[in-house]
């Protein structure tokens, strides 16, 4: 008996005499030989050198010893299958020129592999052209498949002379077990087309759904061999088939499992009624498994009647055929065993529903104090950021537009604009509306952007902010001035299958604060609590909780809290029915001077509003934070300024029910 060790020290030795066999013809005539003859050398002689090692194969329909046959295939195999089988499949096919996987590289003789790529399913259908007559021809097909389904299945293990078993190392018989193997008396127990999700099919689609298919088998399993189909236009126009669809198809989990060349009349099987058949299907429905077929459809660019909603499609099935583990074959039809139903859809103008939707994004930033640079341009802010969604095409963006509105002069505050859309970044190439406080710029994307059908781009919105104070130190524009970007959805230019898609949603974004000098109360830094107190719950307490930074210099807060406007420590309104309020400010800052808060500068202090409201007559009641006065003068009341916290709808609590005393 020869062990494995044996078996490969002398499958290395071969090697090493085929590799100096190699080098020995190759020398001398390199010079000689040109490229493509030097590669078939190396190709044949790869070819002998499997052969030796037991890897490659004969001529296809030769028994072979030690080689790939006799071998038998138990399963079918497609495009993304793997396995030994796969390997076993790609030697037979390298061991005949005509129908070689790969000149060189993976899956070229000697070189093969578990994966079922496209080159094996080219390969494959090499060989189904070979043999025309006994695999293509009897299912009603014209041209190849690169499936290796039953009938190429069958083909193969015929020409691989398979045996019927195979002897284990103990002497023993034992016959191969699949456990891909049919079990039981199956029957298709149901059948059931219905429309695709969406009926509207756009001339020039690929691959798209028009039907869907729901099988199962009951007492056993089933495999499913063909299906005849008839396709029949319902509209005015009467099209035949073969002048409107370019393929049909059947896909399973993702995966194209047949095809059929619905361009050519000759493919049908009844031109009058639409008729044509998929056949060797090789489809297994174990028992009581439900399994989904999509029926897909290729369109031609152009459809009579698809412009005016008069291209009205029927597809049906009339025939499946099936096998049970016995290899007993069933015909059910749809007036014997299967459902007679069918799918509707329209075949409509290429672009018809096209859409573009505006949202905003999930980083678009909220509501915030940007601060920027007195002396410097603060650069690449963003101020809005939003999305662009697709629908029932690919759309290819030519123009987008985006308004900036701001409390000062826009001029005065923005140094420069530009958008970032999937990642590619657009300067604006005009301003086409200049007031003094809003200005809309344009942005030329001229086609380099296209938004995919189902899926979404993200556009951020960004500005060079001017220095605050100009050359001769005159400030340009306040502290505290705001600023605002909106998409301008309506104008913008794009283009589909149709020139005009349809423009949907809005993305405005929040209102930023401008600070260059003075606090800044960040909007996250905002904490609520509300409660009720006292007998009966006749007092609210409302509770603001805020963080306050200093921003080039060192400011103070008198600690006081009031309802009313002042310039003195923070102020607060109440929204509710009639009430005595009054309020107290804490902080963990600093004093300084006895009752005058210090916000260092950089540093960040927190700040705690209490509110209590007594109303004289019960009520729903709530507090905003409305007003900051700092000043730079260490007593917080000299030539005070008031920050306004925006929006206000971030500042304030929610309401609270409190009972009248």
């Amino acid at each position: 008996m020869t062990n494995i060790a044996q078996t490969v020290a002398s499958k290395a030795i071969v090697a090493l005499v085929a590799a100096a066999m190699i080098f020995t013809m190759f020398a001398p005539a390199a010079k000689a030989q040109t490229t493509e003859e030097l590669q078939k050398m190396i190709n044949d002689l790869m070819a002998q050198i499997a052969a030796l090692q037991g890897g490659g194969g004969a001529v296809a329909g030769t028994p072979m010893a030690g080689g790939v046959c006799p071998f038998t295939w138990t399963r079918d195999l497609n495009v993304g299958a793997t396995g030994a089988d796969v390997m076993k499949l790609q030697q037979f096919l390298n061991s005949n020129a005509d129908t070689r996987v790969a000149a060189s590289g993976a899956g070229s003789v000697g070189a093969e592999t578990e994966f079922y790529g496209p080159a094996t399913a080219a390969a494959v259908s090499k060989m189904q052209v070979m043999y025309r007559a006994d695999i293509l021809t009897p299912g009603g097909l014209v041209n190849p498949t690169g499936y290796f389904g039953p009938s190429t299945r069958n083909k193969a293990n015929a020409l691989c002379v398979a045996s019927t078993g195979t002897t284990t190392p103990d002497g023993e018989d034992d016959e191969d077990e699949d456990d891909s193997e049919l079990q039981g008396e199956g029957e298709l127990d149901t059948f059931e087309m219905d429309d695709a999700s969406d009926t509207d099919i756009q001339e020039g689609a690929e691959d798209e759904v028009i039907a869907e298919i729901t099988m199962e088998a009951t007492d056993g399993d089933i495999e499913v061999d063909r299906m005849t189909f008839t396709i029949v236009g319902n509209s005015t126009e009467e099209e035949d088939p073969w002048e409107v669809f370019e393929t049909i198809t059947l896909w399973v989990d993702g995966e194209e499992i047949a095809s059929f060349e619905a361009d050519d009349e000759d493919n049908y099987l009844d031109e009058d009624a639409g008729e044509f058949r998929f056949s060797g299907l090789g489809l297994v429905l174990s028992e009581d498994e439900e399994v989904e077929v999509m029926v897909g459809a290729s369109v031609a660019s152009s459809v009579d009647g698809a412009d005016n909603d008069d291209s009205e499609w029927t597809v049906k099935v009339t025939d499946v055929r099936y096998f049970d583990a016995d290899g007993v074959a069933t015909d059910d039809n749809d007036t014997d065993g299967i459902d007679a139903d069918t799918a509707v859809f329209d075949i409509v103008e290429a672009g018809d529903g096209e859409e573009l939707t505006f949202s905003l994004g999930t980083g678009n930033p909220d509501a915030t104090d940007i601060v920027v640079d007195t002396d410097n341009t603060t650069d690449g802010v963003t101020v809005l950021e939003y999305t662009i969604e697709a629908e029932d095409g690919d759309i290819e963006l030519d123009t987008l537009f985006v308004t900036l509105v701001t409390s000062a002069t826009t001029s005065l505050i923005v140094d420069d604009i530009v958008i970032e859309v999937d990642g590619q970044t657009f300067k604006d190439e005009a301003t086409v509306v200049n007031s003094t406080t809003s200005s809309t710029y344009e942005f030329d994307i001229d086609g380099d952007v296209v938004v995919e059908d189902g899926e979404e781009v993200t556009v951020k919105v960004m500005v060079d902010f001017q220095s605050q104070e100009s050359s001769n130190n005159v400030a340009r524009y306040a502290n505290g001035s705001t600023i605002k970007a909106n998409a301008e959805v309506n104008d913008t230019v794009a283009e589909g299958n149709s020139d005009d898609p349809s423009l949907k949603g809005s993305a405005v974004g929040d209102t930023h604060t401008v600070v260059a000098e003075g606090i800044v109360i960040p909007v996250d830094s905002v904490e609520f609590t509300t409660d009720t107190t006292g007998e009966n719950d006749t007092l609210g307490v409302f509770t603001i909780e805020f963080e306050v930074t200093g921003v080039e210099g060192d400011f103070y807060i008198l600690d006081q809290a009031t309802s009313s406007a002042t310039a003195v420590g923070v102020e607060f309104t109440v929204d509710g029915s009639a009430a005595t309020t009054s309020g107290t400010l804490t902080s963990s800052a600093d004093e300084e001077t006895d009752g005058v808060f210090t916000v260092r500068e950089g540093e960040t202090e927190t700040f705690t509003l209490r509110v209590t409201v007594d109303p004289t007559a019960s009520g729903d009641f709530r507090v905003t934070l409305s007003g900051v006065n700092f000043s730079e003068n260490v007593n917080g009341t000299s030539s005070p300024t008031l920050y306004t916290p925006t929006p206000v709808q971030d500042f304030r609590t929610g309401y609270e029910t409190v009972q009248g005393s």
